[in-house]
């Protein structure tokens, strides 16, 4: 143990952190980690807490796991990195290798990055240039769905639509046009999903019937739009989205940052749809929630024609100097072979079965639980001011900290996204730990709530 208020302190003098009003936490304790053990952070008093969110969505099996710890251990006695600007790295090209078998069969050709939003500015650039390359330069336009979230630099903002992270951007972005988000498991509390499916699509396919000429791509999350507070999206929507663009000749994006590496039930979202991409942007999980890694997939044909431009439109100007780390890679490399060895992804439908078991006894019966979302190992708890007319509350109420802010008192960590509480735990919680991060959930929305 360590001294808290030490490195409250410290932090407090130092640190900028991300999606935080700053003024108050500096009004705060905070609250500082200093190491972990299994599905637990711990603190620098040694306090525990559930990790309710696998330190936001990346850690899939738990902290200090001794296989991704052993192979980062090996690699740092071979190197750590080495750039793959002009040449190539044992970790990277094996990683690339077994990403190819186990994404989508039409996914050939692996560009490494850093993290999520670089991943799908990547699938942007490599999409614009394509077209480009083949001379369809009228087709320059990307086409996304309403209050999606696709990261945060200025190419992913833009086709983000969650007005609260983005509006302050607006005069920095490029023009994207857009599509209704498919509510049904929200505004429709789920009673309709096919005639909200059926409305959706309508809207897509009279837009890309319009403006088959301009959009480049269509970038979606498939299944489940994650920060817009977990919104699953109806059954064949996907399937049918993918069906559209390629009949209007518009490349796919499946984002799957977020809902990649077993997430959804699935090691990748679009599996459940029967349908694949034309280019892939993977992060978070991809290293077990152990280093920074990206990784956007694309086709041979894509690739192609890059590769037989003879102008210089044919080198795909994007680079990152960690491309391929192959510290990272190890890490990567070690937990696809956990989800072998372990089976978890056979073992995911009974958790998925549980989770939705006990949320359905301890949660869904709360007064001011509006609505619970669930996809895998997903969930979003929506929490409404009145149950019968499912009134929000107001943002400047801050419930959802609040909640968070309990569970934490109570041992476990959660995060809001507005009034909207999200449990997205490792994929390996056993049936004691699964029951620990709802009972507590509940707790802390009851006592915040009443």
């Amino acid at each position: 143990m360590t001294d808290n208020h030490h490195w409250a302190e410290l932090d407090k003098r130092v640190l900028w952190h991300p999606f935080t009003r700053m003024s108050g936490w500096l009004d705060s304790e905070p609250l500082i980690i200093d190491c972990a053990e299994g599905h637990y952070l711990i603190d620098t008093q040694g306090r525990r807490y559930l990790d309710g969110v696998s330190s936001l969505w990346v850690n899939l099996f738990g902290h200090r796991r001794p296989e991704i710890d052993d192979a980062i251990r090996q690699q740092l006695d071979r190197v750590a990195h080495s750039t793959l600007l002009g040449l190539g790295c044992t970790p990277a090209v094996a990683l690339a290798a077994r990403l190819v078998e186990r994404t989508y069969d039409p996914l050939t050709r692996v560009f490494y990055s850093d993290n999520g939003s670089t991943a799908v500015e990547v699938a942007l650039k490599m999409a614009y240039q394509y077209w480009q390359i083949l001379g369809r330069r009228s087709k320059t336009r990307f086409l996304a769905l309403e209050e999606a979230y696709h990261g945060d630099t200025l190419g992913s903002v833009s086709v983000g639509g969650i007005d609260l992270f983005h509006r302050i951007f607006h005069p920095l972005l490029f023009n994207v046009s857009r599509v209704p988000t498919p509510y049904w498991y929200r505004d429709g509390d789920g009673q309709d999903p096919e005639g909200c499916r059926d409305r959706c699509l309508a809207a897509l396919q009279t837009t890309l019937e319009s403006h088959a000429d301009e959009l480049a791509a269509l970038i979606i999350e498939p299944l489940v739009q994650g920060a817009a507070g977990i919104i699953v999206q109806p059954e064949g929507y996907l399937r049918e989205a993918v069906r559209l663009s390629r009949k209007h000749d518009v490349l796919v994006i499946f984002d799957e940052v977020a809902v990649g590496f077993g997430r959804t039930g699935t090691l990748f979202a679009g599996e459940q749809e029967g349908v694949a991409p034309d280019l892939l942007a993977l992060a978070k999980g991809i290293s077990g929630g152990y280093l920074p890694l990206a990784a956007t997939l694309t086709t041979d044909a894509i690739f192609d024609a890059f590769r037989e431009c003879p102008s210089e439109l044919g080198t795909f100007f994007h680079g990152h100097s960690y491309t391929g780390n192959a510290l990272a890679c190890a890490a990567g490399l070690a937990s696809l072979d956990l989800f072998d060895s372990t089976e978890i992804l056979t073992r995911l439908p009974e958790r998925t079965a549980r989770l939705g078991r006990l949320l359905n006894e301890h949660v869904a019966s709360l007064e001011h639980c509006g609505q619970i979302r669930q996809k895998g190992l997903m969930v979003g708890i929506e929490l409404v001011q009145d149950r019968a007319t499912r009134k929000p509350y107001a943002a400047e109420q801050l419930v959802g900290v609040k909640v968070c802010q309990r569970a934490r008192d109570l041992g476990v960590m959660l995060r809001p996204l507005g009034p909207v509480i999200v449990l997205l735990p490792p994929l390996t919680l056993d049936d004691a730990e699964l029951s620990l991060l709802v009972t507590v959930a509940a707790q802390a929305i009851r006592e915040t709530t009443r």
